[in-house]
């Protein structure tokens, strides 16, 4: 159930690496390939009065792991989208869910 919620990509570009990026996490997270999201987020940056170039930027929403994992996360994370599409630098943070807070089709975890 890691979702991962990406701005200032292109989703052409995140498709390219999806795949192979998905299958390294499969591997760390071990858990199955189809709890994984990905969602490209279409957003408008502003600055000075003019529209500017959406900074990149991931957010990994998810049940903590442990911080070994997680480390090991962003670094799949980040090595995936520099190396493959040219990007110099992005940001990328997790947001923890709690169970008690979680809910799907009305009953939490």
């Amino acid at each position: 159930m890691p979702q991962i919620k990406i701005r200032g990509i292109e989703p052409n570009e995140i498709c390219k690496i999806s795949e192979k990026m998905i299958d390294k996490l499969v591997d760390v997270v071990q858990c199955p390939r189809d709890y994984f999201e990905i969602e490209c987020i279409q957003s408008v940056a502003i600055r000075d009065g003019k529209i500017a170039p959406v900074y990149p930027f991931v957010e990994v929403a998810w049940f903590d792991r442990g911080q070994e994992i997680q480390d090991k996360v962003a670094k799949i994370i980040t090595e995936s989208i520099r190396e493959n599409l040219n990007v110099e630098s992005l940001d990328l943070a997790f947001t923890v869910f709690e169970k008690e807070r979680y809910y799907e089709n009305g009953e939490h975890f």
